[in-house]
């Protein structure tokens, strides 16, 4: 897995933030979308207990730089977890 939270684009970023998703994105690898929502699910609670919120426009740049150099397959996926992760906020 490329790392790519040392993208130039993500330097406004805090590390904390980077390496909590960068650790969400190893453990969601090569899952199937029924197994990302315990995954993300973990996620949300981590973040809500170490006080890590993301911006719009953080969250968007993230998945812009996430996109990068990917598959149509690796887009779709991160397509589909952004999907669920909106699910989850209704």
């Amino acid at each position: 897995m490329d790392d790519w939270t040392r993208d130039p684009n993500l330097s406004g970023i805090r590390k904390e933030k980077l390496q909590m998703l960068q650790s969400m994105a190893a453990m969601g690898s090569g899952k199937g979308v029924s197994e990302l929502l315990p995954i993300l699910m973990t996620a949300a609670n981590t973040s809500r207990e170490k006080g890590l919120q993301f911006s719009d426009a953080e969250i968007e740049l993230i998945i812009q730089v996430m996109k990068q150099n990917k598959t149509p397959e690796e887009t779709a996926r991160i397509d589909q977890m952004l999907q669920m992760i909106k699910m989850l906020k209704k």
